[in-house]
C-alpha cells in the first residue's frame, strides 16, 4: 500500500537526520575536537543507515533520498506520480527529525544554520558523492541485493572522510541541516546549490552505471 510506502520513507528519513544531527550534538557536548565529531557523525549516520535500509527495504524501497527516488523513478522502480510524494515525505520527515534531535538534547528547537558551505569544491564534492552513491546502490541491485544496506552504510561513512563536503549526497538531508546550527548544519545559501548538483548528477550517474552494470540489471538498461 502507498500510505505504508510514504509511511516508511517519511520514518526512514527522520531518523537518518535524528542519527546524522544528534551524533554531531553529542559530540558538540562531549569534546571539542572536530576530528572526533566528523568520525562520530560518519559512524552513527553509516550504522543507522545500514539499520533503516535493512528494516525499511521491504516496505518502501528505503530510499530517504529525493535523487534517489528519481533515479529509480526513471529505472520504472518507482512510479512517476508517486515520486512527488516520496520527495514530500524525505523532505518533512527530515526536518522533523532536526527539530526532534535539538529537542531531545536540550537546544533551541527552532534553529537556521550559519555554517558557510557555498564552495564551488564543495558542490564538485557533492556531484561526485551523489554520483557514486547512486553508483553503489545500482552495483548492489546488479550483483548483490542483500548486501545494499550493508554497501549504502559503508560508502556514506567512508564518503564522510574521502569528499571535501563531507558527502551529504541527499536534497532532504541538504534541506532539512539548515535547521541545524551545529557541527551538521548548512546555512541557507547552501542549501539550493546543494540540492541542484545532487539532482542534476543522479540522472548522470544513472546513465553511466546503468551502461556499466547493463548485463545484470534485470533489463532495466537506459
Amino acid at each position: 500500500m502507498l500510505i505504508r510506502k510514504l509511511t516508511a520513507e517519511f520514518l526512514g528519513t527522520a531518523c537518518l537526520l535524528l542519527a546524522v544531527v544528534g551524533s554531531g550534538i553529542m559530540v558538540d557536548f562531549l569534546a571539542d575536537d572536530t576530528a572526533l565529531a566528523l568520525l562520530a557523525n560518519a559512524v552513527a549516520t553509516g550504522f543507522a543507515l545500514y539499520v533503516l535500509i535493512t528494516i525499511f527495504g521491504p516496505v518502501s524501497g528505503a530510499h530517504f533520498n529525493p535523487a534517489v527516488s528519481l533515479v529509480m523513478a526513471m529505472r520504472g522502480d518507482l512510479l512517476w506520480r508517486e515520486l512527488g510524494l516520496f520527495v514530500l515525505v524525505q523532505i518533512i520527515g527530515g526536518v522533523l527529525g532536526v527539530l526532534f534531535a535539538n529537542m531531545i538534547f536540550g537546544i533551541d528547537i527552532f534553529q537556521i544554520s550559519t555554517t558557510d558551505r557555498l564552495r564551488e569544491t564543495l558542490l564538485l564534492s557533492e556531484a561526485f558523492a551523489t554520483m557514486g552513491l547512486i553508483g553503489v546502490i545500482l552495483g548492489g541491485l546488479a550483483y548483490r541485493r542483500d548486501a545494499i544496506p550493508t554497501l549504502v552504510g559503508a560508502y556514506i561513512t567512508g564518503a564522510y572522510f574521502f569528499t571535501s563536503s563531507t558527502s551529504f549526497a541527499n536534497p532532504a538531508v541538504t534541506f532539512a541541516r539548515m535547521f541545524s546550527d551545529t557541527f551538521a548544519g548548512i546555512a541557507p545559501s547552501g542549501v539550493a546549490p546543494f540540492a541542484i548538483i545532487q539532482i542534476a548528477a543522479a540522472p548522470l550517474a544513472l546513465w553511466l552505471f546503468s551502461w556499466l552494470f547493463s548485463q545484470n540489471l534485470e533489463g532495466k538498461d537506459i
